[in-house]
């Protein structure tokens, strides 16, 4: 059975907003450096305590919310995700596709702040080609005394010379890929306007 967004978005949730990494080392490849600096700044702002619902909590989501928009390519994930649907959209379907698409991917690394896994990360590798890289990392996970080992890669394109995150797989399966299913799933049934108004129905009360 393929994994739903939802399944996925667990893992890879933990792995961006509570990363603890190894040292850094000065040969380090930026696609590597980039998700680092990320993770390590995630972590920095987790540690702050703030009572639920205050209005501290909220700053610390404004916050990160920020962080993951310079971070996450959210444009280019949806592309690729509705590849096959892309060029029949209308401008204004476009517009609004991509703002639900960010409203929801955002919301849900913003309910990781409040996952209770113990994990770390390690670094494994980058495979750069062209103006887009690879960065391979495991995930080691402790949940209820077991342990586990996930694969997380991080795909990343160079966008005005930053390198920004356009997909995430893990074990194998990506969220472009699974969006891609997803969404296909969908238009076949429901058309286009079928699939913007059940995006909007998941952004109500993120």
């Amino acid at each position: 059975m393929r994994p739903t967004v939802r399944s996925l978005f667990k893992p890879l949730l933990v792995a961006f907003a509570l990363a603890l990494s190894v040292p850094a080392v000065a040969a380090e490849q930026p696609g590597t450096a980039t998700v680092r600096q990320v993770n390590d700044t995630l972590q920095t702002l987790l540690k702050k305590k703030t009572p639920p619902g205050s209005a501290e909590e909220k700053q610390r989501a404004v916050e990160i919310e920020s962080k993951l928009k310079n971070f996450l390519d959210v444009d280019e994930l949806g592309r690729r995700a509705m590849r096959d649907q892309w060029s029949k959209l209308t401008p204004a379907q476009r517009a609004e596709f991509t703002k639900l698409l960010r409203e929801i991917v955002e919301g849900h690394y913003v309910r990781a702040l409040r996952s209770e896994l113990d994990y770390t990360v390690a670094y494994l590798g980058e495979k750069p080609a062209g103006d887009e890289t690879t960065v391979t990392t495991e995930l080691r996970v402790t949940k209820s005394g077991k342990k586990q080992v996930i694969g997380v890669d991080y795909a990343l394109r160079k966008d005005s010379g930053n390198w920004r995150v356009f997909d995430i797989v893990t074990d194998g399966v990506g969220l472009v890929e699974n969006y891609r299913s997803q969404f296909n799933q969908v238009i076949a049934k429901e058309g286009v306007e079928g699939l913007l108004a059940r995006m909007r129905k998941k952004t109500v009360g993120q």
